[in-house]
C-alpha cells in the first residue's frame, strides 16, 4: 500500500472514530502533498511523500522550539502530538551507530581520503539515508570522519 493510500485509508478511520485532530493533520498533509504534485505536475511516489512529510515535521519541531522559547507549554503539548502523528508515517529513523556503519561503508566505497572529498560521499551516502537521517547530523559525522 502507497504512502498516499495509506493516508487516505487513516483518514477515513480517523473521521469515524471522530479523532478531530487526526482528522485534520491528515488532510493538511494530503493537501501538501497534492500541492507538491500539481507544482510538479505528476503524482508523487512515496520517497517523495517522504520529503513532504519530512518538511511538515521540520515545522512543527521549529514550532516547538519556539513556542517553548516563549513559554507557551499549552502550545509545545499540542504541536508535540501533531508532530507525533506526522512521524507514524515516515520511516523510522536510523540509530547512531547504523549511521556511522553506513557512512564507513559508503567513504571506502568512493576512496574518499580527506575534507576535499566531502561532496563525493554526501550524494551517494544521503541516497541511501534519505528520510531516515538528518542532513546536518549526517555532513557533521562526514566531515569528523574525512578530517581526522
Amino acid at each position: 500500500m502507497s504512502l498516499k493510500e495509506k493516508l487516505q485509508q487513516d483518514l477515513a478511520e480517523a473521521m469515524k472514530a471522530k479523532d478531530d485532530r487526526r482528522v485534520q493533520i491528515i488532510r493538511l498533509l494530503r493537501d501538501a502533498i497534492r500541492k507538491q504534485e500539481i507544482d510538479q505536475r505528476k503524482e508523487l511516489l512515496d520517497e517523495d511523500i517522504i520529503g513532504v512529510l519530512q518538511r511538515a515535521a521540520k515545522q512543527h519541531q521549529d514550532s516547538i522550539n519556539a513556542y517553548r522559547a516563549g513559554n507557551r507549554i499549552d502550545l509545545v503539548e499540542q504541536e508535540e502530538a501533531e508532530l507525533a502523528i506526522i512521524q507514524s508515517y515516515l520511516p523510522q529513523p536510523l540509530t547512531e551507530d547504523e549511521l556511522i556503519a553506513i557512512i564507513d561503508e559508503t567513504i571506502r566505497t568512493v576512496g574518499a581520503t580527506g575534507p576535499k572529498d566531502i561532496g563525493k560521499v554526501m550524494g551517494p551516502l544521503m541516497t541511501r539515508v534519505k528520510g531516515r537521517a538528518d542532513g546536518a547530523k549526517v555532513q557533521a559525522i562526514v566531515r569528523a570522519k574525512l578530517a581526522g
